[in-house]
Order: structure tokens, then C-alpha cells, then sequence
């Protein structure tokens, strides 16, 4: 029978030519029971591709493919000695060197990789079944975590933060919603707490949920939640006087956002009340200047604050109507 080897590392593999293709259709097939245990290779024609292994190599695991070697199910072998199985065969490489090595490279695309996990669960091959799972659930863990909600509504807002099981940051940013102009650097500003946040995302992908919210008031404004509640937050905007007019200036307080960031994992899995003495260790004050407590705090006599860190300065005008600028911070 003439035929044409294979370039796949799998080994002595090869594929029916044409006058092979069509002779082999002509000739006559019979059922087989006996086991193959006897013998030392086998012969495989999966879908039109002939396969040339051992039995050792078949009979690794308790498969479908084990129990045709040792004659428990019955097969197909033509006249010409080889194992006829129904299938298409091309992953069929792929399976024989996950019997060899024990491990295998899945394909790169899910829909290949899907193909795979349906001949390994055909074949019965519970190894191979899994690392496919395996595979399949952390490529869609990473494309899960590409996606950041965006708020509609404050009511969407609400029921997200307050069902969410993970620690939450949000940003809101909204760049239209100003009165007064903005300063020469506060547009860079703007775009590198996006760009911090898009960060932020893929660097706790899985631990903490990230929010986008367009609606607010705030041009730039970053929000802290554990448990269902705000623990802090940090509004990146300011006004300032420039040649006798306001002006909206956006700053970044990048070393602030990602501090922020690390001390709401605290509230991860549950962890939250546990972690309410750090949290007032690293800062938890009366509410001052800058900072304010949450309304509604204070449930069963428990120290519940927001610490809100405003980067805002505020204009004071002394009683001969000169500007006098003063600077709130934490």
C-alpha cells in the first residue's frame, strides 16, 4: 500500500494517497474482538490517517484506546491489518504524545483547543480531559479580566458593590464635567490615572473588582470599598487661581492610589474585620481638615471613617479682598 509519511513529531506517522485512498475503500472489513495484547505494535487508521505505535504506548491509561487493545471492546481492522477508527484524525498526534510523555502543548486558538478536550473525552482519557479543562478555565480567567465594568447607574452601582464578594476600587472620571478650564498639565494627569487604573486591573485581575464610572460629579476621583462599604478615597482634583481666574488643575498621586490599592486586599475572602486595626494603624483619625467621617458610621458602637484624601485647594479671602491660598492635605 503506498502511502506518504507525515512531518509530525509523533513518529512513523502517515496519511493515504490517492490510489491508496481509493483501493482501501474496495476492500472488505471484519469485526475484531481478540486482543492485541500479543502483539507489540498497532496499526491505526483514525479518519483516513494511519498512526503506527505500540501497545505499551495505548495501554498507558484506562482509556477507550486501552480497551481495544486488550480485545474488552470490539473494532474494526481491515484487510490489511489496520485498527479502522471512525474518528477525524487530527489530533489524534496529539493524543498518542500525551500517552508517551504524559504532558502535551495545547493548541493556541479555544475553538482547537475544544476539539481536543472532545477526542480526549471520546477516547476516555481523563488526564488529558483535564489539562484541557485546566487550560480552557485560566484563558477565560485572563479574558474575564480584560473586562472592567462601566457604571450606568447609581443604582447598578449600589447592587454591584453591595453583592460583590471581592475588595473594590472604582474610578470616576469624567473630564466634560468642569466649569473652568483646566492647567497646562492636568490633561497628562487625567490620562495617567487611567492608565494606573488599566494597571491596577491586570496586576490584581482576580482579587479585587474594578469599576469605571462616568456619571459622577468628580472629574477624577478614586473610591476604595470593603465588605459592601467605603473605606477610603482619593479625589485627585483642585481649584487654583491663575491671572484672576479659576482654573480645574488634575494631579496623580500615584504612591496614594496604589497604597490605597494594597490596603483594601485586607478585605479580601472575607478577611475584613480582622484587618480593621490595620487599617486605623495606617492612618484612621478623627475626621480633620481634608477628611471627613462616612455618614451612617458607627453601627453598634464600631469606629467606621472614610479617609478621604482631597487634593483640592481653597481660595480664603482676607477682609481687604486679597487671594490668600491654602492647601488641604492628609
Amino acid at each position: 500500500m503506498s502511502a506518504e509519511a507525515s512531518g509530525s513529531s509523533c513518529g512513523n506517522v502517515v496519511t493515504l494517497s490517492g490510489s491508496a485512498a481509493s483501493s482501501s475503500s474496495h476492500v472488505g472489513q471484519e469485526k475484531a474482538g481478540r486482543s492485541l495484547a500479543g502483539s507489540k505494535y498497532v496499526k491505526l487508521n483514525v479518519g483516513g490517517t494511519l498512526h503506527y505505535t505500540t501497545v505499551q504506548t495505548l495501554s498507558k491509561e484506562d482509556s477507550l484506546l486501552r480497551s481495544i487493545c486488550d480485545g474488552s471492546t470490539e473494532v474494526t481492522i481491515d484487510s490489511e491489518g489496520w485498527v479502522v477508527l471512525d474518528r477525524c484524525g487530527r489530533h489524534f498526534s496529539l493524543v498518542l504524545n500525551f500517552l508517551r510523555d504524559g504532558t502535551v502543548p495545547l493548541p493556541e486558538t479555544t475553538r482547537e483547543l475544544e476539539e481536543v478536550l472532545k477526542e480526549a473525552q471520546y477516547y476516555r482519557l481523563q488526564g488529558l480531559v483535564q489539562h484541557c479543562l485546566t487550560t480552557l478555565e485560566k484563558r477565560r480567567e485572563v479574558c474575564r479580566g480584560c473586562h472592567i465594568p462601566m457604571i450606568t447607574s447609581a443604582k447598578e452601582e449600589q447592587r454591584m458593590i453591595a453583592t460583590c464578594r471581592k475588595p473594590v476600587v472604582k474610578l470616576q472620571n469624567n473630564r466634560g464635567n468642569n466649569k473652568y478650564s483646566y492647567t497646562s498639565n492636568s490633561d497628562d494627569n487625567l490620562l495617567k490615572n487611567i492608565e494606573l487604573f488599566d494597571k491596577l486591573g491586570l496586576r490584581f485581575n482576580g482579587r479585587v473588582l474594578f469599576i469605571k464610572d462616568v456619571l459622577g460629579d468628580e472629574i477624577c476621583c478614586w473610591s476604595f470599598y470593603g465588605e459592601g462599604r467605603k473605606i477610603a478615597e482619593v479625589c485627585c482634583t483642585s481649584i487654583v487661581y491663575a491671572t484672576e481666574k479659576k482654573q480645574t488643575k488634575v494631579e496623580f498621586p500615584e504612591a496614594r492610589i496604589f497604597e490605597e490599592t494594597l490596603n483594601i486586599l485586607i478585605y479580601e475572602n472575607g478577611r475584613g474585620s480582622g484587618g480593621m486595626a490595620l487599617l486605623e494603624s495606617g492612618g484612621v483619625s478623627s475626621p480633620g481638615v481634608g477628611q471627613s467621617e462616612e455618614e451612617g458610621a458607627g453601627v453598634g458602637g464600631g469606629d467606621r471613617r472614610v479617609r478621604r484624601i482631597h487634593v483640592r485647594r481653597h481660595i480664603m479671602h482676607d477682609e481687604r479682598g486679597h487671594g490668600q491660598q491654602t492647601v488641604y492635605k492628609d
